[in-house]
């Protein structure tokens, strides 16, 4: 077995699109949106966590520029390595979010900038259960999906071979309002990667609270 082999598939695909997918993705007008609504609720100086941080911009950068504490998870070392170094404000850990132990209650806010793509449909729910607890009460989580109703379906994203798992936007929805949190707002777009291999694909995002004192 060859060492890509023996990485998580994310890790592979991310491994091989380094800068180029934040590049690609740099001109999203409806993630920054994304991001600008939640840096109009959070208290100063929150802590927030980043799943599946990338390049660690735009999300970690624009936080920790607020003024925030940001965490960035994620299981490519190629883009850990990267973030480290365009965002030295934030702390970066090369890390499986399904296999991180997080202690309930500990975050402000959670980012998971379509970061759940390469998981089952069970672990997915997984780890938004997961990182549903690891919010205090009245926490704010960002989620960001494709919202297609795929699973396990092989493709190929920017040139790199990968297998996707999707929901369809009302079933992702109900997923993370079954893990406890409240959508309070919801934006539809559709985007196109700036990479000749890119496609237009449709992107949804939640913006939710954890109930609770």
């Amino acid at each position: 077995m060859g060492e890509n082999d023996q990485r998580a598939p994310a890790a592979v695909v991310f491994d091989a699109l380094g800068l180029d997918y934040e590049k690609a993705f740099a001109s999203s007008e409806a993630h920054r949106a994304s991001l600008q609504w939640l840096l109009e609720r959070l208290e100063p100086g929150s802590r927030v966590l980043d799943v599946g941080s990338g390049t660690g911009r735009p999300t970690a950068q624009t936080l920790t520029e607020a003024g925030h504490s940001v965490l960035g998870v994620d299981v490519s070392p190629v883009m850990v390595d990267l973030a480290a170094r365009q965002v030295p404000q934030a702390e970066f850990r090369l890390a499986d979010i399904r296999e991180l132990p997080l202690a309930e209650g500990s975050f402000d806010a959670v980012c998971v900038y379509f970061s759940l793509l390469q998981m089952s449909r069970a672990e997915q729910s997984a780890v938004v259960r997961t990182v549903a607890r690891a919010l205090r009460p009245g926490g704010l989580a960002v989620l960001a999906t494709v919202p297609l109703d795929v699973e396990a379906v092989d493709g190929v994203f920017m040139g790199q071979p990968v297998r996707v798992t999707s929901f369809a936007a009302e079933d992702f929805t109900d997923l993370v309002t079954g893990a406890g949190l409240t959508v309070l707002s919801e934006e539809h777009a559709t985007f196109a990667p700036a990479h000749p291999a890119a496609v237009p694909e449709p992107h949804l995002f939640l913006h939710c609270r954890r109930e609770g004192d």
